[in-house]
């Protein structure tokens, strides 16, 4: 009985050890999953957050991009953006147009407003009082027209905004950096209104490159923001970063109110610090703090007494059950470390795609801009843009097919690429070229063979295009040797390069490659040569980055 009593005692002292074992590793496994789980929801929302903020500042490049040589007083600048900014399908409230004038222009500027029929037509300070023109003594920046025109918006056209401390401010800003700026948070369309935040973007004159208006959109802040989800396991707050002891959140009405920052819970005892995560919007920082709904610590505890109260109560079967709590606990830390790789893999391949989309739509930034300048003409402009986007898709689908890791060189020539392909005869090794040089080598090729119905020979045939390239040289030090030829034309007969065409041809392409470019007229045809080195064309240390990024996650032993 005393040996039976010992082995019972030793079996029961042992269960309460290993019980109190899977207890505290239940509990450290329990906290740390639910602590990556809440850093990695906040960091997505944060991601989201800035992406949104981002897209926000891009519509107002692209808007203030649009407008050539504007006259300032003019009241329905927003006319030609319509369209443009209803493309964007984003969520503004209000677009503006705020003009830069001078004293001596306030009376041009009143009779605009009153022949575009708004109701309020006179030049007057934000609060809707008459300026006292004698007092004036530098220009004013007044709003001259809005988007959507309603009941409500009608009436603000012809506010001076320098009296009204968050706008003045927000274009100082924007005027001083001229690049977009951001108010601080404010009522939008009335005192009582949805608070939210103005982004304002310069209109600089294309001589002078000076300042002589604004672009604005208003935004609401709660779907900017302070997004909240029920099933999200943290609550969104704004802070200011000046140091204010209060913070922005949405109430359960939906609408933005201010309260104290969070220090103690319900019950009087410290609150958990929040996570803060900056995002930048405007040229300013905007601090985002997230609250976690549950409170981790507490919940991997009750876990933990779960565990140990199982394990006290079955003693009779604690190896067994410290066996399973083993297995399990293994199996749980393989998943975390998995899952973190996993993230950290996944983390690397976004950057990796927002740094190639951002190219991408620099690069179409790019077209859009130098194709539709001031004076061309809208049809043949419209047709060489679509031409130029589609050559850029086919280069993404390349892309995308081979896993953005090259593009077959005769790839660029297809029929659905580029005009004309049926005349052209490609003559050339099987090579791959980089992402980047494969979106040069496609607009360059668009570029020359939408040229190739314009360049009618004097007997009115159309000329024979022949596209080669070679590699010479040794391995390490190859060059690419690419050439152009049209036949049966001449320089009386081809039109001339547009000038997006010259700069492409001339400077663009050859720089992405780290080459050289000419163009000339022989007595039989035109000729353009291209020549770089295959270190660039191929680009073996993007290719080796986009290989790494592609592997399969290899599981943890």
């Amino acid at each position: 009985m005393v040996r039976l009593g010992f082995i019972i005692g030793f079996i029961a002292l042992l269960g309460m050890l290993l019980s109190g074992l899977a207890a505290y590793r239940a509990h450290d496994q329990e906290l740390t999953v639910n602590r990556i789980a809440l850093s990695r929801a906040i960091d997505v929302s944060a991601s989201l957050v800035q992406d949104r903020l981002t897209e926000r500042e891009l519509l107002a490049r692209v808007s203030s991009g649009l407008f050539h040589s504007p006259t300032v007083t003019k009241a329905n600048m927003l006319k030609p953006l319509r369209t443009s900014i209803y493309a964007f399908k984003t969520d503004f409230m209000v677009a503006g147009w705020i003009a830069r004038l001078q004293p001596g222009e306030l009376p041009q500027a009143q009779a605009e407003l009153q022949s575009a029929g708004f109701p309020k037509p006179e030049i007057r300070n934000f609060n809707d009082k008459p300026l006292d023109p004698a007092a004036l003594n530098g220009p004013l920046d007044v709003l001259m027209d809005v988007e959507p025109r309603n009941g409500e918006t009608e009436s603000f056209p012809g506010r001076a905004l320098n009296d009204q401390p968050v706008l003045n401010a927000m274009l100082k800003q924007a005027l001083q950096k001229k690049q977009p700026a951001a108010s601080a948070p404010l009522p939008l369309l009335r005192p009582n209104g949805p608070v939210g935040v103005v982004l304002a973007t310069p209109v600089l004159q294309e001589n002078t490159g000076q300042p002589i208006g604004f672009i604005t959109f208003s935004y609401e802040l709660a779907p900017l923001m302070l997004t909240n989800d029920e099933m999200s396991l943290f609550s969104v707050a704004l802070r200011s970063t000046a140091g204010s002891a209060s913070e922005l959140i949405v109430d359960a009405n939906d609408r933005v109110v201010a309260r104290p920052q969070v220090r103690t819970t319900e019950d009087g005892s410290p609150a958990p610090p929040p996570v803060v995560r900056t995002v930048t919007f405007g040229g300013r920082d905007w601090q985002l703090a997230y609250y976690a709904k549950t409170n981790v610590e507490q919940r991997a505890l009750e876990l933990a007494a779960v565990v140990a109260a199982i394990g006290f109560a079955l003693t009779a079967i604690i190896c067994g059950l410290f066996g399973y709590i083993a297995y399990n606990n293994l199996r749980m830390s393989r998943e975390i470390r998995m899952r973190i790789g996993f993230e950290h893999r996944l983390t690397a391949v976004i950057d990796e795609l927002n740094h190639r989309v951002k190219n991408i739509l620099a690069v179409i930034q790019s077209i859009v801009t130098r194709t539709m300048r001031h004076g061309a003409d809208v049809d043949v402009a419209r047709d060489l843009l679509i031409g130029r986007i589609h050559a850029m898709s086919n280069v993404v689908s390349l892309l995308s097919e081979s896993r953005w890791q090259g593009v077959p060189l005769k790839g660029l020539f297809e029929a659905r690429a580029i005009p004309n392909a049926d005349r052209i005869a490609v003559n050339g090794p099987d090579i791959s070229v980089s992402a980047r040089a494969a979106q040069s080598l496609s607009l360059l090729f668009f570029e020359l063979a939408s040229h190739t119905d314009e360049g009618l020979s004097l007997v009115g045939k159309h000329p024979h295009v022949v596209a080669q390239w070679t590699v010479e040289g040794d391995p390490r030090d190859a060059i690419f040797h690419f050439r152009w030829e049209e036949f049966n034309t001449s320089a009386a007969t081809r039109r001339g390069d547009s000038e997006f065409g010259t700069i492409l041809l001339d400077r663009v392409a050859p720089e992405a490659l780290g080459g050289t470019a000419k163009r000339y007229f022989t007595d039989v045809s035109y000729v353009y040569e291209l020549i770089a080195p295959m270190a660039t064309v191929v680009d073996l240390t993007e290719r080796d980055r986009t290989d790494r990024l592609s592997a399969p996650v290899k599981r943890v032993r």
